[in-house]
């Protein structure tokens, strides 16, 4: 058997094995076997009892985040001239149309998120073949297409997020960092969790929420019992 490193063996004293934790404890213990020396991305992975595969069933939503990613979140508002200050006084990163089209039909997709109007759908819409792959083509039930693409875009940069549930049933999620306060990481794990909650489908049966593991970038998962969230 190998020998365990001097972090191993930090973590296996602090982390016991198959035990769930409540949240609380959950967001004070990732923060203690983090042994990176960046400042790591904090997950979380929600394994639900659903059914992916049929429509009725498929769980999909945006949480705002009360403490945000701790990420810079690059922003590209594609709407019309008029919409155009609004968008970069929200903070958008960049703010244009026709020729932000023709960049990313040449391949540029260096950002993170993409707002846009319903009006300039039609130039967009096109473009599914690069987007879609990437997770960048913007949809109304996202909230990445509307109107009020100012407000989009501030709610974006303050900690906005969408998720959706994986063929296996499992949503992932960015939901901070290690150098958070763990306030802040149960602030933020709680509302995401909540918000999965109150997206059950009707169609789902027997258990919900049937597992909850909390991480940081490179460390082990943290167990939780979900009753501590309810």
């Amino acid at each position: 058997m190998s020998k365990l490193t001097k972090n191993q063996k930090l973590v296996a004293d602090k982390v016991e094995a198959g035990k769930a934790y409540s949240l609380k404890e959950a967001s004070e213990l990732v923060k203690e076997i983090t042994t990176t020396k960046f400042d790591a991305s904090l997950d979380i992975d929600v394994r639900l009892g659903v059914d992916p595969r049929k429509a009725n069933q498929m769980v999909r939503g945006v949480v705002s985040l009360p403490h945000g990613t701790g990420k810079v979140t690059r922003v590209l508002c594609l709407c019309t001239p008029d919409a155009e200050a609004a968008a970069k006084e929200a903070g958008a990163d960049y703010v244009g149309l026709d020729e932000y089209v023709e960049k990313i039909k040449g391949g540029w997709t260096d950002i993170d998120v993409i707002i846009t109007m319903p009006s300039c759908m039609g130039k967009i819409g096109p473009l599914g073949r690069v987007l879609g792959p990437r997770g960048l083509m913007p949809n109304p039930k996202s909230g990445t297409v509307t109107m009020d693409v100012a407000k989009a875009v501030k709610e974006v940069k303050q900690g906005k997020i969408d998720f959706k549930v994986d063929k296996a049933g499992i949503v992932h999620a960015s939901i901070g960092k290690v150098s958070f306060d763990s306030e802040k990481i149960f602030d933020n794990a709680k509302e995401f969790i909540q918000t999965i909650i109150k997206l059950k489908p009707a169609a789902a049966k027997g258990t919900y929420i049937k597992s909850i593991f909390v991480s940081s970038t490179m460390s082990m998962g943290i167990k939780v019992d979900p009753k501590s969230v309810e």
